[in-house]
């Protein structure tokens, strides 16, 4: 899925929501050169307290799986 359907489905989604109802609360954190065990709740040596906290109460991933893709 390419990065504009994704943010159209999103969209979408959002604006079919009925009116009222509770939106879910979803956060996407983007850093570029982090590796996986960076972040200390993965075990990194870097101190991330906010991001522990977060993982803490929240939803943390484990696995994925990416295969390189040219679009040359």
């Amino acid at each position: 899925m390419l990065r504009r359907e994704f943010l159209q489905a999103a969209a979408g989604a959002a604006a079919a929501a009925p009116r009222g109802a509770k939106r879910p609360n979803v956060m996407i954190i983007l850093a570029d050169d982090m590796g996986f065990s960076d972040a200390g709740c993965y075990g990194g040596e870097i101190d991330t307290p906010n991001l522990d906290s977060l993982a803490a109460r929240g939803l943390r991933f484990t696995n994925g799986y990416s295969t390189a893709r040219w679009l040359g």
